[in-house]
């Protein structure tokens, strides 16, 4: 005979949620390369932020739910006037940091970029350093800024290195909400039962589909899904610093749990067996390797799969800007994720998806020797038709060797090769781009065009005095980690 109840024993908490709480709890961060790159990726998320604020499809987003609102100590969201709780200011900031797509990512099994997380980090960090004076105690500095990036970055790509949730349908950004939701909480003064129950709450939330990335649905708001996340970060991190009771087996719970019911494709009328239950990879233990490890988009505004491309196309743009209508076809190889996720023919129908198309990433260039954010605006896309003749002469193919590569742990390449043939006959050479410029192979050439790209970024919103304090205590480590977060904030508020 069946079972007619269910057995009500509480379990312990699920041992990933654990072993992330430890690590939040205990980790101290001492590579100095990991801070560096987190100082890095700081600025350069910063200046994307500032530079987002030029389009009036992102800033239609910004500022309070009700107009004239007034928190005291709120958030600041930086490039701008507003003054915010942490959550709607988390919302804010992670939405400007990611509106162009134009700085770091990871890539492995699950693809994302850690530093949306920044959104909850700054949100969380400014609003408790003002706290903290206000009642007569030390500020946070932005080296706690610093730490919690590392932190934010290591679950977020350790979890992405071998679970593909793409592939189950779901968005990176859980990952974004649950690295958030730790680090959140850690700044806000969560004890280890309080971090387990804010995790238990992320992992057992609603979570985002994919399909605003793909066609034929890719949109603006894959630009804004990860402040969402981060948001929700913050709220659940409060909400169990509050008290509110976690859920410990919200990932292996027997078909109410994230594994059954989420992560693995079965029949949903029934409980998974033990042995058909899909669970988390974890290859290696949390440190700072994915900061370290972190790739950066210094030259173009592209999804990164197609970063290498458009660096190839720029190459060869010289020797086919004049020669745009003799050409008969131009072969793109790549790898198989790029293939999955950017390879797109037909009717582009937004900048959110002319920025997501690997033809079009690689046309632009081929055809001005550049790609900038503006190329994707609908105004530029209407003025040139030649962008979609030459897409519907291109052709894409994969390189065993690129896919396998793309996933190898001391290689991480994300190549593509270009190459144009022309109607006589003749042809280019194949160009070809394994590593791009932001990848930790380059990374001494990288950081100073970081830099230059971060302050061409403070220009686009600030006085040239202004700029000028900004980077030069930005490119000052021991005084930028020793500031007040508040104070670091007062700068960037216009």
């Amino acid at each position: 005979m069946s079972a007619t109840f269910d057995l009500n024993e509480r379990p312990d908490y699920d041992d990933v949620l654990q072993q992330i709480a430890d690590y939040v709890l205990t980790f101290r961060v001492d590579s100095p390369e990991a801070l560096d790159t987190a100082r890095h990726c700081l600025i350069d998320t910063l200046g994307c932020g500032l530079l987002a604020l030029r389009f009036p499809e992102c800033t239609k987003h910004l500022g309070p739910l009700v107009e004239g609102t007034t928190v005291p100590h709120g958030a600041r969201v930086p490039g701008t006037p507003f003054r915010l709780d942490p959550v709607k200011a988390a919302w804010d900031i992670g939405c400007i940091v990611r509106w162009l797509d134009y700085n770091d990512t990871w890539l492995a099994a699950e693809w994302g970029h850690p530093s949306d997380n920044l959104g909850a980090i700054l949100a969380v960090a400014d609003h408790l350093s003002q706290k903290r004076v206000a009642s007569g105690h030390a500020p946070l500095t932005m080296r706690e800024v610093l730490d919690s990036m590392v932190m934010a970055h290591e679950i977020q790509g350790v979890l992405a290195l071998e679970n593909s949730f793409n592939r189950v349908g779901l968005d990176h950004v859980v990952l974004v909400k649950v690295a958030s939701t730790a680090v959140a909480a850690r700044l806000m003064g969560a004890d280890r039962e309080q971090i387990l129950s804010a995790l238990s709450h992320a992992w057992v939330d609603g979570q985002a589909l994919r399909t605003y990335r793909h066609a034929p649905n890719a949109g603006s708001r894959k630009s804004w899904a990860a402040g969402d996340a981060t948001s929700r970060a913050v709220r659940l991190a409060d909400i169990a610093l509050r008290g509110e009771m976690g859920i410990p087996g919200v990932l292996t719970a027997p078909q109410w749990g994230f594994y059954d019911v989420l992560f693995s494709k079965t029949n949903k009328d029934q409980a998974l067996k033990p042995e058909e239950q899909r669970r988390f990879s974890l290859p290696q233990a949390f440190g700072s390797y994915v900061m370290e490890n972190v790739l950066f988009k210094i030259s173009f505004p592209a999804e990164f799969h197609a970063q290498t491309a458009a660096e190839a196309a720029v190459t060869l743009h010289p020797q086919v800007k004049d020669r745009l209508d003799d050409i008969d076809r131009v072969v793109i190889t790549t790898h198989e994720s790029a293939i999955r996720i950017i390879s797109k023919v037909g009717k582009l129908a937004n900048a959110a998806d002319r920025d997501h198309c690997l033809q079009y990433m690689t046309a632009v260039p081929l055809i001005f020797g550049s790609l900038t954010a503006d190329h994707y605006e609908d105004d530029f896309h209407q003025a040139h038709p030649e962008i979609d003749a030459l897409r519907d002469r291109m052709e894409v193919v994969e390189d065993e060797r690129y896919t396998r590569e793309y996933l190898e742990a001391d290689k991480r390449s994300i190549a593509n090769a270009v190459q144009v043939f022309f109607r006589d006959g003749s042809k280019t050479e194949q160009v070809a781009v394994e590593y791009p410029i932001g990848h930790r192979r380059r990374r001494k050439e990288g950081m100073a065009l970081l830099e230059e790209k971060f302050r061409h970024n403070l220009a686009t919103r600030f006085p040239v005095a202004r700029c000028r304090a900004i980077e030069s205590l930005c490119l000052d480590p021991p005084k930028l980690e020793q500031m007040a977060v508040h104070e670091f904030m007062d700068l960037f508020v216009i």
